[in-house]
């Protein structure tokens, strides 16, 4: 059975045309992402979100929250704990003011697509419940970039716990691609107090789910996702808990990883360097857009009962099935899982 990679069919055309130079790449722009976790009776769960099937770019598939670096996630005036501006710079291999803007830019997309904030008074406490209303207006007016972060930290006597997150790892969005990202990805641990819910306008749909279990519905081709997001979630499986991944980014690999694309006879070869299971072989002949079976992913080592889901919208055609709910899973008001 295929499994539920994300594979535009526009790719073939792209790529070809980059090669003849009918096409320039696009200079990435910087993003980051969280892998939010939480500790359940079962393991530690991953916090993740669908991608509404009317969305330009990877309709239906699963993801973490996220989003572009904010031009004033960089503001010098943001507060700040944990691990120095310079420390930052040295792990994630930039400036130090990009490493600022990165780190406010996961914690305050976390805040607007999630809901979590990462965040507290001092360097030694987090914010509890963020579900009032004037919560929901501040994270409105960030969302609109209306407020900036460090404004909306300042103003409350808030800090950003820049010790709450850990580098994972670094994805390049692919060369062909039209809308390209430099993104970086973080694990962190849902705070104590607070809870999650659905405040994308771009997701119909969250879940907590085991990695083991995402990769699986993966592999059976239940969940869309990208690349990225699938070699991160078998990352995580070998981690008992959430504090256990979090301790576990330190000595993470932050090399870029980039698609390349090879002709290989009439064979358009795509692969991303040390992960093979995301190899694709596409007929390069114009006209034709047939996609040679890839590889078979590794298996995965626990068993997979369904996810735990928020409720959602009908399925669109053509996008990917989404596992049904069992009675014992619990679904927060605003149709978000807790």
């Amino acid at each position: 059975m295929p499994n539920g990679q994300w594979y535009p069919p526009e790719w073939p055309v792209r790529i070809r045309a980059l090669a003849a130079g009918e096409i320039t790449a696009m200079t990435p722009r910087r993003a980051a992402t969280v892998m939010l976790l939480r500790d359940d009776p079962a393991g530690p769960a991953v916090h993740m979100l669908r991608r509404r099937a009317s969305m330009t770019f990877a309709a239906g598939a699963y993801a973490y929250p996220g989003g572009g670096v904010d031009p004033r996630d960089d503001d010098g005036t943001v507060g700040w704990a944990g691990p120095g501006r310079d420390v930052w710079a040295r792990r994630l291999g930039v400036d130090a003011a990009s490493a600022q803007a990165i780190v406010c830019a996961a914690v305050r997309e976390t805040y607007e697509e999630a809901g979590v904030l990462l965040a507290g008074e001092t360097a030694g406490t987090v914010v509890g419940d963020t579900t009032g209303d004037d919560w929901e207006a501040d994270r409105d007016a960030l969302a609109g970039h209306e407020l900036s972060f460090a404004d909306f930290l300042n103003r409350r006597g808030l800090v950003l716990r820049s010790d709450l997150l850990g580098a994972w790892a670094r994805w390049i969005t692919p060369e062909f691609e039209p809308r390209r990202y430099d993104t970086w990805f973080f694990v962190a641990a849902l705070p104590p107090g607070q809870r999650t819910r659905n405040a994308s306008t771009e997701a119909d749909r969250t879940v907590w789910i085991r990695p083991a279990e995402a990769t699986e519905a993966y592999d059976r081709g239940e969940l869309l996702m990208m690349p990225p997001t699938v070699a991160t979630l078998r990352q995580l499986q070998s981690y008992g808990s959430a504090d256990e991944a979090l301790a576990g980014s330190d000595g993470r690999d932050l090399t870029p990883v980039l698609a390349t694309a090879r002709m290989e006879g009439e064979e358009l070869v795509l692969s991303w360097p040390g992960h093979e299971e995301f190899t694709k072989r596409v007929d390069s002949r114009p006209g034709e857009q047939k996609q040679s079976p890839s590889p078979s992913p590794s298996p995965s080592p626990s068993p997979s009962p369904s996810p735990s889901t928020g409720q959602g919208p009908r399925q669109s055609p053509g996008q990917a099935p989404t596992p049904t709910p069992t009675p014992t899973q619990t679904q927060s008001p605003s149709g978000g899982s807790r």
